[in-house]
């Protein structure tokens, strides 16, 4: 009998045991998500496409989204670097939109002063007018920009971002002086969506999915997208493809606080890998069109220092970095 109760009671043991090991580690008690734009763009929808990957895995406990919109990113990046130092949970949404809007505004913070963590998401940017326009075509916007290009209003995000870069870029590819681009800022998607519908600017410039539902539903009219390829299972076709020799895609990423330690650090990626395996991570980018960037470590690092290197020769040849 003695020995069926030791029998018994070691089964149990590591029946329990085996238990506890296949229970999902929450190693995380929360993560703390800043978007530095107001909710309805693209770093909005990333935000929350991230945050509904990790609760759907349980990798963290408790997993908060909160905005802070203003000046391209800017504000709410000296936010986050003034309170957040130290804090292993913290983390801050952003990309190519921050770069430019960092030189455009001479912003005191910038991205050396955060924690790299992973690129996470390409996108294709799209050409939209109202459905009431006038303009039918791509050639029908750039005749009209070329004949007045202060009678074209661009609407999108905040200035210096990866919108009005593509919109000097155009300026620039079909021969306007890029500092004549009329273009009018927006501090999120949601703005401009209704600025450009309600038909306050000429044209529209966003990623693909922010604008994606109005387009199918007809409010929009897309004219061209600034990929190398047209997007899969969409007709709009690219600039290129149109004569407007301009390729580009936004680049989205997320970084964790400053002076955090390397155990920390590696806690956050290890984090993030799992998230970006996910069913629901994966459905994001399905959903709204979303490349696959994801990059980590050294990689994203020297991908990082190029890109602010480039963007920010980019804006300032563009005449957009102020006097």
């Amino acid at each position: 009998m003695f020995r069926n109760i030791v029998r018994t009671t070691l089964v149990a043991g590591a029946l329990g045991l085996c238990f506890v090991a296949s229970a999902p580690a929450l190693a995380l008690d929360s993560v703390k998500i800043l978007v530095p734009a107001n909710p309805g763009g693209g770093w909005d929808q990333t935000a929350r496409a991230l945050q509904a990957a990790i609760n759907a895995e349980g990798i963290a406990k408790k997993v908060t989204v909160d905005n802070k919109g203003g000046a391209g990113g800017t504000i709410g990046l000296a936010q986050f670097v003034n309170g957040t130092k130290g804090d292993g949970g913290a983390t801050l949404v952003g990309g190519m939109v921050m770069v430019g809007a960092i030189a455009t505004n001479k912003s005191p913070v910038n991205l050396t002063q955060v924690t790299p963590l992973a690129r996470l998401s390409g996108e294709t940017l799209v050409v939209v007018v109202p459905a009431s326009s006038k303009i039918q075509t791509l050639k029908d916007l750039v005749d009209q920009f070329k004949a007045n290009p202060g009678s074209v209003s661009w609407g999108g995000g905040s200035a210096g971002g990866s919108d009005h870069i593509l919109a000097g870029l155009i300026a620039q590819a079909v021969g306007v002086d890029p500092a004549k681009v009329n273009y009018i800022a927006y501090s999120g998607g949601g703005e401009a969506q209704a600025a450009i519908m309600g038909g306050h600017v000429a044209a529209g410039i966003s990623g693909f999915g922010e604008f994606q539902s109005q387009i199918k539903s007809g409010k929009l009219r897309a004219l061209a997208v600034s990929g190398a390829e047209r997007i899969p299972g969409e007709s709009v076709p690219t600039l290129k493809e149109q004569g407007v020799n301009v390729e580009m895609v936004n680049w989205r990423a997320i970084f964790a606080a400053p002076g955090i330690t390397e155990p920390q650090q590696k806690e956050l990626v290890a984090a993030l890998d799992k998230a970006v395996t996910s069913n629901s991570w994966k459905e994001a980018l399905k959903r709204n069109d979303w490349q696959d960037m994801y990059l980590t470590g050294p990689e994203f690092k020297k991908f990082l220092e190029a890109d602010v290197a480039r963007i920010t020769k980019l804006v300032t040849d563009l005449g957009m970095v102020k006097p």
